[in-house]
Formats: structure tokens, C-alpha cells, sequence
């Protein structure tokens, strides 16, 4: 029984990590740019002796081996706003950070006091020869399907748009950024569209459906596992009575 016990605490542990991910997401189904995950795991499965209620005839060792990120595209909202921009299609922005280059779907854009063109924690969106400033007579902001900016006063950048060959191997950072130890490539034709936002490709209904499901599968694993102690202990006090 001592491996009944180790593989329930394995599901219970793979649940946990579910449970964690899907109310991550739930929470995040607001967030422009925001790109869903779950866990793959893998199982090892024996024959349980006589099977169990909770676990089944079937047991299985649990292991997770991956958090993968569903990269497919959230909702194009309307905004109205020149600074907001969605991405259509691969790609990312360019954030400048301290510690390098980071990267972001989230387009929700603003101007700090000296002009520049900034994220919503006022990191500077990168164009191609560096950060974009504006200058006061620059009022009807432009920023075609290419990424060109431009104003009534003629071109001013062209935005920094990448994309990586492996896009699951990007590592979140925080505030919807992402680093990435790979060197990312240019996208050659960019869908930039302004005024306009990408939403979270989270579906929340669907979501919440599947934490209700892991919830009460861990509960179920629990009890099961409580069991199992209390009659671990019944054997251990049956074993101390004297004969």
C-alpha cells in the first residue's frame, strides 16, 4: 500500500500544480496579451490490486514535464485610443528594461512627460534605432500596419516587431513581459493595428469548468490519502499492543 500512497500523493501534487494554473489564468482573463497555459504531465501507470474508489483499477505515477502556453490569438477590441495597438498575427514588442531587452503582446501604450512612447510601467517601446519620442507639435500620431510612427510631421520610427523560433521557451518575467535567452528574429510583414487591443485568449467559462473538475478530483485524492493514514496508524497501534 506504501505505493498506493506515494501515487496518490503524486496526483495530489499534479492537481495542486492544475489547480494553480487554471486560477492563473482565470485571474489573467482580463489582461490584454494575455496567453493562456496548462500542464502536461506524464503517467505511470500499475494494476491496482483489487482497485480503489478513488484512484481506480488503474494507478498512475504522475510527473509534470511541462507548462505549455497557448500562443493562439485573444479578441481584437476597438479602443479608439492612437496609442493602443494590437498585434495581428506572430510577433512581439520590444520593451527596454535595466536588465535588456524584453518582450510583450501587450500594445496598451502611453506617453510619459518627455514625449516617449512607453509601456503602461513607462518602459520605453523600442523602434528600430531605439526609443520613440514625440515632440510637442507632433499631435495626429500615426503607426501604420508595418510598425511605421509617423505625425503630421513627417516619420518619426518604425517599431521593433520579433518573433522567436520557439515561443514556448520564452520565460515570463512579470506585467505581461517576457526574456528569452534565444535571439529574436525581425517579422518581416507585421500586422500592427491601431487603436486597438489584443485580449486575453482565456475563455473563462470553459476554465472555470475545468477548476471546478480539478478541485474536486484533489478533494477525492485527499479523503483518499486521509484515509489511508488513519488506517497506517491503526496498523502501527495494532503492531505496539503487547501480545
Amino acid at each position: 500500500m506504501e505505493n498506493t500512497s506515494l501515487i496518490a500523493l503524486s496526483k495530489q501534487s499534479a492537481l495542486n500544480q492544475k489547480m494553480a494554473i487554471l486560477a492563473n489564468n482565470l485571474a489573467n482573463m482580463n489582461t490584454t496579451g494575455f496567453k493562456g497555459e496548462k500542464v502536461m504531465f506524464v503517467e505511470h501507470v500499475q494494476q491496482s490490486k483489487g482497485g480503489h474508489a478513488i484512484l481506480g483499477d488503474k494507478l498512475a505515477f504522475v510527473r509534470d514535464i511541462a507548462t505549455v502556453r497557448d500562443l493562439s490569438e485573444g479578441p481584437i477590441k476597438t479602443t479608439g485610443n492612437p496609442l493602443d495597438l494590437a498585434l495581428q498575427g506572430d510577433g512581439y514588442f520590444v520593451v527596454q528594461t535595466d536588465l535588456g531587452d524584453r518582450y510583450s503582446r501587450n500594445g496598451h501604450l502611453r506617453l510619459d512627460e518627455t514625449g516617449q512612447l512607453v509601456n503602461q510601467q513607462g518602459l520605453p517601446v523600442l523602434a528600430e534605432g531605439g526609443p520613440i519620442v514625440f515632440s510637442p507639435q507632433d499631435t495626429d500620431i500615426i503607426i501604420a500596419r508595418d510598425g511605421t510612427v509617423s505625425s503630421e510631421n513627417g516619420e518619426i520610427g518604425k517599431l521593433r516587431i520579433v518573433d522567436f523560433e520557439n515561443q514556448q521557451k520564452l520565460e515570463v518575467i512579470s506585467d505581461g513581459l517576457f526574456s528569452s535567452e534565444e535571439t529574436p528574429t525581425p517579422v518581416e510583414n507585421p500586422g500592427v493595428i491601431q487603436g486597438m487591443l489584443e485580449g486575453s485568449n482565456i475563455k473563462p467559462i470553459i476554465e472555470m469548468s475545468r477548476l471546478i473538475e480539478t478541485q474536486r478530483a484533489y478533494e477525492g485524492v485527499r479523503k483518499f490519502i486521509d484515509r489511508e493514514d488513519e488506517r497506517l496508524k491503526g496498523m502501527v497501534k495494532e503492531l505496539g499492543r503487547p501480545v
